[in-house]
């Protein structure tokens, strides 16, 4: 595996064709590492990106903590069989100067973590762009934990015309349901025993919209659950179009449950398909 921490190093390393690309924070678990799989099965030659990127982390967010390590990350990365690794610093991917946004507007990005945290999307599609005009993948892949980064990636994709295929693949989670994340490792022994609220919100959100309730029954179901871990605030618990993440007043095929919040250590996000 080839490490580039430039731009002309990874311009000098990339193939004319046939790449996947894999773009992280870093940090890595089993989640990321089930990204590298599918691309390395789907593509002739695989990119990993590891960048925290400062333009998507809000004030009194955790940029400065963010996990970071990496070496561990690379060991990983070339036992997955991966091809090159770019790992830049802040400056190179925004040089001096730099003063471009790239924003997604409507629903995607106002509702939910848009709600929560603003000029989030903002900056997530913005070094995604530049990552993706940078390595010219044929196609990307991005875990549905984050689901709405998902469709607001795919939507970036469709208005700018980006050659390329953006691919979801399904969230890998704990023997308790805790879908896997970087900031996991915030949690304490006590809380991360708690942490598998939010699947298990999900799951009794999803097993009242299969036995015929309603979406507001649906919806009490997952609060009555929340409720057991007080620890536990809230940003939002809600059933979603799960192609516009719209609120829903009616089920619908493929809706989608959405939580997030709030423990004493860390935020949390999860999501299921709540009505297949």
């Amino acid at each position: 595996m080839k490490l580039a921490r430039t731009v002309a190093e990874l311009k000098a390393a990339l193939p004319r064709e046939g790449v996947g690309f894999v773009p992280t924070m870093g940090y890595l678990h089993r989640g990321h590492l089930a990204l590298v799989e599918r691309a390395r099965r789907e593509n002739a030659f695989v990119v990993v990106s590891i960048f925290v990127n400062p333009l998507q982390f809000g004030p009194g967010e955790d940029y400065h903590r963010y996990p970071r390590d990496l070496d561990r990350d690379a060991a990983l990365l070339e036992e997955a069989g991966v091809d090159l690794l770019f790992a830049p610093e802040v400056a190179e991917m925004y040089p001096k100067g730099f003063a471009t946004r790239v924003q997604v507007e409507g629903p995607l990005t106002a509702l939910w973590e848009g709600e929560v945290r603003p000029g989030h999307f903002q900056g997530v599609a913005t070094v995604v762009a530049r990552l993706f005009l940078l390595v010219g993948p044929e196609r990307a892949y991005f875990g549905e934990k984050d689901y709405q980064q998902l469709l607001v990636i795919r939507k970036m994709v469709r208005d700018l015309g980006f050659p390329l295929e953006v691919v979801g693949v399904p969230t890998v989670r704990e023997e308790d349901g805790l879908a896997l994340s970087s900031r996991n490792v915030y949690l304490s022994p006590e809380t991360r025993k708690k942490a598998s609220v939010l699947y298990r919100a999900l799951m009794a959100m999803r097993e009242a919209a299969l036995s015929g309730g309603s979406v507001a029954q649906a919806l009490e179901a997952g609060e009555r659950v929340l409720g057991e871990v007080p620890e536990f605030r809230p940003d939002y618990l809600a059933i979603v179009h799960p192609d516009t993440l719209l609120p829903l007043s009616r089920l619908v095929p493929g809706a989608r449950g959405l939580v997030a919040g709030r423990f004493p250590e860390a935020r949390l996000i999860d999501n299921l398909e709540v009505y297949p």
